[in-house]
């Protein structure tokens, strides 16, 4: 007797936190999405989703009188895996899920590395109101590869940020990226962490001070910023290598 197919396992969102979790309404989502390896059909390790759990608390607590809740993405597999894409269709289902969860509420997408790039990917979808994108691993470019989209950005706020000393996403590429979509879609911004490596681990309260000021501005309404308002409104290149300033947010909540 010919042995049955175990089923794919699907993705799922990890366990609410913010308004969600509090019992309160709901007027917005944020989605974390961990980074990964180029390729791989394993299950994806309990650390990748571990590392982005400070920064889901830091912006629930940055949010909590929004209404504000916060879901970490668990991928199906553990690598981006080519045309594939598997973590950009799994950020796209979570946004599916958000709706059919919480209704017509804003959505942000916020991912580190290869989630940076599905956060990137997945923003089109009609929920999505704001993508942040940290340190995205983007492909080297090469005549074969189409390039990597951005019409899906237009009608979204874009933020990226990318450490300099990178040495696993070339922070050239993020720029790159950024400059096709700010052509089609004046919304986008992009800040540069000086001597900062993939991780961003140096400016760590920086960077997610950045984070919550633009998911804030983008879901709320709340106003950006002077930095985040100045590098959205600066053509290129300088809204696009804005430098992400020591202390950044030192007065925001923590």
């Amino acid at each position: 007797m010919a042995q049955q197919a175990l089923p794919e396992r699907g993705a799922r969102l990890g366990r609410p936190r913010g308004a969600a979790a509090a019992r309160e309404t709901v007027h917005g989502v944020v989605l974390l999405l961990p980074g990964g390896p180029e390729t791989g059909t394993g299950r994806p390790s309990r650390l990748s989703v571990a590392t982005i759990l400070p920064l889901a608390r830091r912006l629930v607590r940055a949010g909590r009188a929004e209404g504000l809740t916060a879901h970490a993405v668990h991928y199906r597999h553990r690598g981006w895996n080519g045309d594939a894409a598997h973590p950009a269709e799994d950020a796209a289902w979570a946004v599916d899920e958000v709706v059919r969860r919480y209704g017509d509420v804003p959505v942000c997408l916020i991912g580190h590395g290869m989630g940076a790039r599905a956060a990137l990917r997945a923003g089109g979808h009609e929920a999505v109101a704001a993508v942040v994108a940290l340190a995205p691993w983007l492909p080297e470019p090469d005549a074969q590869l189409t390039p990597e989209p951005v019409k899906q950005l237009v009608g979204r706020q874009v933020l990226i940020a990318h450490g300099t000393n990178d040495q696993r996403s070339d922070p050239e590429l993020s720029y790159r990226l950024a400059e096709r979509a700010k052509k089609i879609n004046r919304d986008v911004c992009r800040f540069e962490v000086h001597a900062d490596g993939h991780g961003l681990h140096h400016h760590r309260s920086e960077v997610q001070a950045l984070a919550a000021d633009f998911l804030l501005g983008s879901l709320f309404a709340h106003g950006y910023s002077r930095p985040v308002a100045d590098a959205l409104a600066a053509p290129p290149p300088l809204g696009l290598r804005m430098p992400l300033a020591a202390g950044f947010g030192s007065t925001l909540p923590r």
